[in-house]
C-alpha cells in the first residue's frame, strides 16, 4: 500500500484539498484512494506523538504512536486501500511561525524526521505544493490579521522580500531529513483549482470524481475584509492601502524581487533539483491535449500573465 503525505504547504489550497477528499471519500475508497485529514491525524491516529518530557518518555511515546500507525494501517489495508493519502500541512510548521521567523519552514528537516519515525518505515511519497512567494507572503500575512495578529510592518516585509531562504532550501532540508522518501513537488499555479487532477499526480488512479472540486475554502480576506476585522478589534485599519482585492506588502520591486526568487526555484526543480525532488508541472488533461476545466485557480494573482509565465 502506498502512503502518501501531503505536507501543504499553507496558502496552496491544502483546505480545499482536504474538503474535496472528505466531500468524496466513499468515491474514493471504491477506487481503491484512502485518506486521513487533519483531525485524523492529529487527534485519533498520531495522538502523543509530539515529543515531550524526557529521552525516555519521549522514546516511550513514539513507539506507542507508530505502533497505532501501523494498526491503523494494516486495518486500511485489509479493507482495499491501496492509496493512503495523508494531508496536514501543519506537519512542516505553521503560517505564523513562518511570518515570524521571516522564513519558509525553518524547522521542517525537524519536523519531517520525527513524523516519518512514526510511520514506520511505511511513507511511500511526499508531496509539498509551492507558490509564488509574492502570493504566498502576502496571503500568510492577512490570514494571521484574520486571526488576531497585527499587520505586519514595512521591516518585516523588507525581510521577507531580501530572505534568503527559498522553496530549494525547503526541498534540500525535506530531502535531507528523508533521505529515502520520494518527494514530489506540485505547484499552485498549477494544480490549485483542480484537486482530482493534484490526487491523480500523487496516486496515478484514474477516474477519479470532479463532485466538490471546484469548491473553495480559507481563502485570504480581501482589504476590505481585512479593514473591517481591524475595526472590530479597536485597530487602526489605516495601516492597511486604500482600495479593495487582495492585500499586497510589498511594493514593486519586492514583488519583482520575490517574482525572481520563484522562477528560480522552477528553473531548479525543472533542472532535476539535484535529484531530491521531481517537479509536476503539468496536469494530466494537458498531458492528454485536453484543456482543464477554466476555473478560479489564478485567484490571488494580481493578474493571468504571472501563472502563464510560472507555471
Amino acid at each position: 500500500m502506498d502512503v502518501i503525505l501531503h505536507l501543504g504547504a499553507h496558502r496552496t489550497a491544502s483546505t480545499s484539498f482536504q474538503h474535496y477528499m472528505r466531500a468524496n471519500i466513499a468515491r474514493l475508497e471504491r477506487r481503491g484512494v484512502g485518506f486521513w485529514g487533519p483531525l485524523s491525524a492529529r487527534d485519533e491516529i498520531l495522538t502523543g506523538h509530539i515529543s515531550r518530557g524526557t529521552r525516555e518518555s519521549r522514546e516511550e511515546q513514539i513507539a506507542e504512536a507508530q505502533a497505532q500507525i501501523v494498526a491503523h494501517l494494516d486495518q486500511i489495508y485489509e479493507r482495499g486501500i491501496m492509496h493512503l493519502v495523508v494531508s496536514d500541512e501543519n506537519v512542516i510548521g505553521t503560517p505564523y511561525e513562518n511570518l515570524h521567523d521571516r522564513q519558509l519552514y525553518g524547522a521542517i528537516g525537524e519536523r519531517m524526521a520525527r513524523y516519518s519515525q512514526i510511520f514506520g518505515g511505511r511513507i511511500s511519497r511526499l508531496v509539498l505544493s509551492i507558490r509564488s512567494q509574492d502570493i504566498y507572503w502576502s496571503s500568510v500575512a492577512a490570514l494571521c490579521v484574520k486571526r488576531g495578529q497585527p499587520a505586519i510592518c514595512s521591516a518585516a516585509v523588507a525581510a521577507l522580500a531580501n530572505a534568503r531562504r527559498q522553496w530549494r532550501d525547503v526541498i534540500t532540508d525535506l530531502a535531507c531529513a528523508v533521505p529515502e522518501i520520494e518527494i514530489q513537488v506540485q505547484p499552485y499555479e498549477v494544480f490549485g483549482g483542480m484537486p482530482e487532477q493534484r490526487l491523480m499526480a500523487m496516486t496515478g488512479v484514474t477516474g477519479l470524481p470532479v463532485t466538490h472540486a471546484r469548491e473553495k475554502l480559507n481563502r485570504a480576506p480581501s482589504l476590505s475584509e481585512l479593514r473591517k476585522i481591524l475595526k472590530e478589534r479597536g485597530e487602526d485599519p489605516g495601516v492597511l492601502p486604500a482600495g479593495e482585492g487582495r492585500w499586497y506588502p510589498f511594493n514593486r520591486d519586492q514583488i519583482m524581487a520575490l517574482r525572481e526568487a520563484y522562477a528560480d526555484d522552477l528553473f531548479w526543480l525543472r533542472a532535476g533539483a539535484d535529484g531530491l525532488a521531481t517537479l509536476i508541472d503539468e496536469t494530466a488533461s494537458a498531458k492528454a491535449g485536453r484543456h482543464p476545466p477554466v476555473d478560479d485557480a489564478t485567484r490571488g494573482q494580481a493578474d493571468g500573465k504571472e501563472n502563464r509565465r510560472l507555471a
